[in-house]
């Protein structure tokens, strides 16, 4: 059975002119066990896609399917989405003044789980989870992204993805604003997650460098809302080498 499943997506959002529609009839299937890139332009509609799937109030659904294990997600909250094993690691992560870290995980994972991990051990995971993330263990004490360098940000969304155990990570944008030593750290964090059993990757992305470190089966180039040509890594290589001319000549 397929893990993710979308027919026939549109997308509108509101603007100070009416309703725009962004995404104009996506469709596509990430199998368990499968990681697929999603390349294009600015504009595109790649980060819409990602908002869209976990459920931010900002995009309305005007037609189409998304499902999960069979399940429709679009009839579930946000947080049931999430306890359906839905992760969304956002392109700019947001501050939470005041909470810490630590509790925010825990209370994630207690959301998540339905009921409180035990202390002793949690407290050994989440320590491995940020060594593995190399940040410090009293990084745990900071408050959510607040004051955190850009790096720090997407390897903290890493550690969540180790500790909350997903089944599909939608990983926007992920590798924006890193440097080389940070995007190896992250990409180390995704592919330690690919290798556990039937988990899938949905990863947004402008360019072809992350794609040196996480081998995708699929690249899909979105053009003006729609899924414009669908193919294996190879497809990335001619990306990195002509840039999205011949898709977006295609779409006029």
């Amino acid at each position: 059975m397929a893990t993710l499943e979308i027919k026939d997506l549109h997308v509108s959002v509101e603007t100070e002119d009416g309703p725009k529609e962004i995404l104009k009839g996506v469709t596509l299937t990430l199998k368990d066990g499968e990681t697929h890139a999603i390349m294009g332009p600015n504009g595109s509609g790649k980060s819409t896609l990602a908002y869209s799937i976990a459920g931010h109030p900002r995009y309305e659904i005007t037609a189409g399917t998304v499902t999960l294990d069979g399940e429709d997600v679009l009839e579930m909250t946000v947080d049931e989405r999430a306890r359906a094993g839905l992760f969304l690691a956002m392109q700019y992560p947001v501050e939470v003044p005041g909470v810490s870290v630590a509790n925010f995980l825990r209370t994630a994972k207690t959301a998540i789980d339905g009921e409180a991990p035990k202390l002793r051990t949690w407290v050994k995971d989440v320590n491995a989870a940020m060594e593995q993330m190399d940040l410090d263990a009293t990084f745990s004490q900071r408050s959510v992204n607040e004051g955190f360098s850009g790096g720090e940000k997407k390897r903290h969304e890493m550690a969540q993805l180790d500790l909350l155990d997903p089944k599909v990570a939608v990983l926007d944008e992920t590798d924006s604003g890193l440097d080389i030593d940070a995007l190896k750290v992250v990409s180390d964090g995704v592919n330690r997650f690919r290798a556990r059993e039937a988990k899938s990757v949905l990863l947004i992305t402008h360019y072809t460098r992350i794609l040196r470190y996480i081998q995708p089966d699929q690249v899909h180039v979105f053009v003006n809302g729609r899924v414009a040509e669908s193919g294996g890594p190879e497809l990335a290589e001619e990306l990195e080498a002509n840039g999205y001319e011949r898709f977006l000549a295609a779409s006029v």
